[in-house]
Parts: C-alpha cells; structure tokens; sequence
C-alpha cells in the first residue's frame, strides 16, 4: 500500500468534523433564563421576545429648538390676531410676524393651547402645544421673544415629533435570541422597559495541563513551555461574550486534575482544558477523563476528527452537576482552532445566541495551495472586499499552525475534506473573525 493510500485509509477513520460537531451540540442547552435590571442586560442574549409597553415618543414634542406655530398661520391662509405680512427679511422674501406668547422646555407638563396668530418658543424635546402642527427652526427667524418674524416657511409637520410615531406601544423590540446593544438598552429605556429576561452570560473556566508548562513572563528552555494557550483561551471565551476565569497551569497529576475540575464544577457553566488530548504516554486529560469505572464510560468521550489542524477532541461533563467540559489540543495553534470549531459554538449554545457559528463569505484566491485530504482544514488568512463587489482572500504563510498568522488574521479559511488543492481564483469558504482592529 503507498504512503497516499496509508493517509486516505487513516483519513477515511476519522469522524466528519459535522457528524461530530452536531453530536456535540445537541447534548448541549442554552442556560436558564434570569431577570436582570436594564443597566445590567447589556451584553446578554435575550430569552424572550421583547414588547413596547409605552409610545415613543410619549406625547407630542419638538424635535428642534424653534416657535410651535399653526402651518396656516405661516402659509398666509388669512390675516387673524396678530398675523401680519411684511418685508424686513431677506430681500425679496415675505416674512410673517407672529406673537410670542410663552416658552416651553423639556420639563414643561400643563397643556396650553395655541391661538390663531400666536406661537410658543419651544426647546427640542418639549411637549407641543394643542392645535400646533409645525415648529419654525431659531435660524429661520429673528429670535424675537415677545413678537417673532419668521423669514421660511417649513412644511408642515417639520420639526415635530408626533407620539408613536417611532414606536408605537406594542411594537416588537427584539426577538429572543437578541444580543442586547448600547441602542437596545436605549430603545427598552425609552419605551418603559427597566427590566429583560435574559440568558446569563456562560461562566467559562480554562484550565491549562502538563508537567512542561510554565507561566509567562519567561522564555522556553529544554523541557519547559511558555503557557500561551491558557491566556489565549480565556481571551478567546471573553470574545465570545463569557465570564472568563484562567485557573491556569495543572500538573501531569491524576489526583490533581480530578480535584481541580470537581473544585471549578462550582462556579463554571463550561470548562475547557487544553493539553494532553492525545494517545501518548505523557497525555494525562485523556487517560484520566476517558477512564472506565465499574464498567461505565468515561465522563468525557475523546474522538479523532477529521481536522486539521489537531485531530484530537475531547467533551462530555464532569462532577455531580454535570458541568460540561471541552478537551482542546496542547498545541498553540491547534488549540485555537479547536476553540473556533467547538468551544466558541458551544458558549454561543449556553448564552442562547444564534447563530452559533461565525458568519462566512465566499472569497476568490489570490494564490493556488494545497492541503491535507480527508480533513477540513481551518487557515489562516486575510479577506477583503473587492471593489465591483464580492470578496478575495490571501492565506497567510505558515498555514494554520503559526501563532502569527493567527493573529494577523481576519478570517479562517474553510477547505474541505475533499480538497487536495486550490487553485488560484477559484471560490472558497471564508469565516469572518471579528478582530478589532
């Protein structure tokens, strides 16, 4: 047998990355949903659709700084109380005076009523008065305070704001599922809304392992490894939207590891290690997780995935309140993808969001590339919007295994288990990564 057929047989062993993701996450189940004070919703998913209980705007007001006047006493429609016609404006205009029989700001509440002739001077915001059906801007006018000439004549109902005429009360807001925005907090606030029901944001616990670890601050040496993916993973889950906690670094110790994840079973909704996934003598998750007792299966199951980069993925729960956990490669690069392609779904899944995945754009190659068969591969690149409309897409050199390809990423480029090779201009699948940049 060649060394292709070797690689296709092994590849054909594998688990289809979407057989595995949806077996995944069908066990999974959004978190149950909490009453949260406006000021506090911001972030959160919604877990019911959301209804106006009030109008906005409330009542009839301004929406400019100016005179609430009658249009027909500014059209010329007849000359009544204190109308008149007269020529001090610009040249060649015709202006209307009219008396200015009170103010009224944003604070203003007794209903008052307009008269033929007369206006109020009003603030933007301020409740209009009965029978007024326009407001004059302060620029179009001599700003007089007892009597005001008007020099242009709006149409009417410019600079009125009528109630509901944004939001009538009844309106849906938000459907569930909605991310709660700054513009959403206001939109709520506005139409009387001081509390939503919401799905809390998941509480993700990173735990890093291997006796070979060691914390930043330091480089590597012969034997030791910068813990990189521990931070990065817990950035990761904050992106997401989760309550992110580092434990960080667990020794190669059966004891330690079940004592530490029975410990963060307390405080986490999900938990992600990173490390030890494999079958060799040193990977210490695997052996202790996926561990028979008394004839049962282990708590989590471990399945090789046709993906690259980092085949090896672990989940299932662990301690009394079966707590999920996400078992990632120890692999910087492999880790993060790893986190795409299962963690990152699987917070969006308990937070209620939807969609879950990343959104996608198909993108034209800039460059012809190869890639591993019988695995979907995840590479790191960049996408751009091209000028007559559509996408192009770069990979970044290295592949998907370099940390600084990753993080000059905006985008993962998605090549299926099928694809051997790409050539350049044709049509791939690109997933958005919403960097800030």
């Amino acid at each position: 047998m060649t060394a292709t057929a070797d690689a296709e047989a092994a590849a054909n062993e594998l688990t289809p990355l979407a057989d595995y993701l949806g077996s995944v996450l069908r066990r999974l189940r959004a978190l149950p949903p909490l009453d949260l004070d406006l000021t506090q919703a911001y972030g959160n998913v919604l877990a019911e659709d959301v209804v106006a209980p009030h109008s906005f705007p409330a009542f009839d007001q301004a929406a400019v700084d100016g005179y609430a006047a009658r249009w027909e006493d500014l059209s010329g429609a007849g000359r009544v109380g204190g109308y008149q016609a007269g020529r001090s404006g610009p040249p060649g205009s015709r202006t209307v005076r009219l008396n200015v029989v009170g103010d009224l700001g944003a604070a203003s509440w007794r209903p008052v009523r307009l008269t033929p002739g007369s206006c109020f001077s009003v603030a933007a915001g301020a409740p209009l008065p009965i029978a007024a059906d326009v407001v004059v801007p302060v620029e179009w006018t001599d700003q007089g305070m007892a009597a005001v000439e008007i020099f242009r004549t709006p149409k009417r109902g410019y600079g009125v704001r009528r109630a509901g005429e944004e939001l009538p009360a009844g309106t849906l807001l938000a459907r569930a599922g909605t991310y709660v925005s700054p513009a959403l907090v206001a939109v709520f606030a506005a139409t009387g809304i001081g509390h939503v029901v919401v799905r809390p944001s998941p509480r993700v616990v990173v735990v890093a392992t291997g006796d070979e670890l060691v914390d930043v601050g330091r480089g590597s040496q012969p034997g030791q490894v910068v813990d990189a993916n521990s931070h990065a993973l817990t950035a990761a889950a904050a992106e997401v939207g989760a309550l992110a906690y580092r434990v960080g670094i667990c020794d190669d110790d059966p004891e330690g590891l079940r004592g530490l994840l029975e410990d963060q079973t307390l405080r986490a909704d999900l938990i992600i290690t990173t490390g030890g996934t494999g079958t060799g003598p040193g990977d210490m998750v695997r052996r202790i997780l996926s561990r028979r007792e008394g004839g049962r299966a282990g708590p989590v199951a471990f399945t090789e995935v046709a993906l690259y980069p980092g085949t090896a993925l672990g989940f299932g729960t662990v301690g009394a309140e079966e707590v999920p956990v996400v078992c990632l490669p120890g692999e910087p690069g492999a880790a993060l993808i790893g986190f795409e392609v299962l963690a990152r779904p699987a917070i969006n899944l308990l937070a209620g969001a939807e969609p879950v995945f990343r959104p996608s754009v198909r993108a034209h190659l800039l460059e012809t590339i190869t890639s591993p068969g019988g695995l979907r591969e995840f590479r790191p690149a960049h996408v751009a919007e091209r000028r007559g409309g559509g996408y192009t897409v770069q990979p970044l050199s290295g592949g998907p295994f370099t940390l600084s390809g990753l993080a000059e990423a905006n985008g993962l480029m998605v090549l299926g288990e099928r694809v051997t090779a790409a050539a350049a201009g044709s049509t791939v699948d690109v997933l958005l990564l919403d960097r800030r940049r």
